[in-house]
């Protein structure tokens, strides 16, 4: 693999200024997402009992840490957008979709809330993560609820399409699963390959997000190709959508991503750019394995000042390994449209879902 040295004067994506996307069409399609889910997840949530119901309204941003009335950032609602476009992908009304939308969103929140709890991230979206404020026993307890409400929500609506629906989903939270675990054993090894690491975001965000784009399809009675493709579609945008997660885990100015500075370095994530770098081969690339094979035998991070976390992030750029990344989140975005390719959808439905995906793979650049 070719990896050559990052460029300099283009975008936290390695690319140069592109044109500018329709933000207004992408703001109106995440605000539909926003709106037609929201009320059916707060009901969902309001199945759980106390003190559940109210620690998951404070992660989903609807309470503040005392219990009043919020309005917190919930997300851009990727998810639930997708979901109701599928719908219409398959000529279905986007209302459809809505089922589909809250339980993917269910099991999203879900890993969120174990998520934070596993790498002792104490802040999302600029605010302190439930295990902070109630405690990890909560944390664990209401992500197991929110798992098991997007099942019902799907299951109670007693059609096949919704059977088919809660398939798809259970494949796609176990590969979810699967993926978290891959990561966090990754941890503390010494190298792990590009092809590992592209296969374990593959699980932990691109199977999600594939299901997104295609629950609201198969809800609207879509035949197994058009799920599939709108599936590939959601993978490969799942992976996009990671690669860029990956570069502002690292390079990410901490009031736009609501995490600390370095957040990645400090969990010791072999995410895409470390891995890129480490197999890049170069004096580099040579020195940062030699760093991270001290740091993986230690449990020493916490009192890192931050010129270390700024010599490996340095080293990560000498190396290649954001350059590479960045190019890796094109070639996934590049695919995802390619799978579009394969049906024949409505012009403007696709036109949304390449909106969409340019959307993804250019946030907070």
């Amino acid at each position: 693999m070719s990896l050559g040295p990052g460029a300099r004067g283009r975008t936290l994506l390695g690319r140069p200024p592109q044109p500018a996307i329709n933000t207004a069409d992408v703001a109106a399609l995440l605000l539909r997402g926003r709106t037609l889910a929201t009320p059916v997840l707060r009901a969902a949530v309001a199945r759980l009992a106390p003190p559940m119901d109210t620690v998951a309204a404070y992660h989903f941003g609807w309470i503040d840490a005392e219990g009043h009335p919020a309005e917190g950032d919930g997300g851009k609602a990727v998810r639930p957008a997708l979901a109701l476009l599928s719908a219409e992908a398959a000529g279905a009304a986007a209302e459809t979709g809505v089922p589909g939308a809250v339980a993917v969103e269910l099991v999203h929140n879900f890993s969120l809330l174990h998520d934070d709890l596993m790498d002792g991230d104490e802040q999302r979206r600029h605010r302190d993560t439930v295990w902070k404020v109630h405690g990890p026993a909560l944390a664990v307890l209401v992500g197991d609820a929110l798992f098991a409400l997007a099942g019902e929500i799907l299951l109670e609506m007693g059609t096949s399409e919704a059977a088919r629906a809660a398939r798809r989903l259970t494949t796609a939270t176990r590969k979810l699963i699967d993926g978290q675990a891959q990561d966090i054993s990754y941890e503390h090894r010494e190298r792990v390959t590009v092809e590992e690491c592209l296969r374990m975001e593959g699980n932990k965000t691109g199977a999600l997000l594939a299901c997104a784009t295609s629950i609201g399809a198969v809800l609207g009675g879509a035949d197994d190709h058009l799920a599939d493709s709108l599936e590939s579609y959601g993978h490969h945008l799942g992976l996009a959508f990671q690669a860029v997660d990956d570069l502002l885990g690292i390079w990410g100015d901490p009031e736009a991503t609501g995490k600390q500075t370095w957040s990645d370095l400090r969990q010791r994530k072999k995410s895409l750019p470390v891995v890129a770098a480490l197999a890049a081969g170069g004096a580099a690339s040579d020195r940062l394995a030699a760093i991270l094979a001290v740091d993986a035998k230690s449990d020493r991070t916490e009192d890192f000042d931050e010129t270390e976390f700024a010599e490996r992030a340095a080293l990560i750029e000498e190396a290649g390994g954001r350059t590479w990344t960045s190019e890796e989140a094109q070639r996934q975005h590049t695919a995802a449209i390619g799978a579009l390719d394969r049906v024949d959808l409505d012009p403007h439905i696709r036109e949304q879902l390449v909106a969409l995906a340019e959307f993804i793979i250019r946030r907070n650049r």
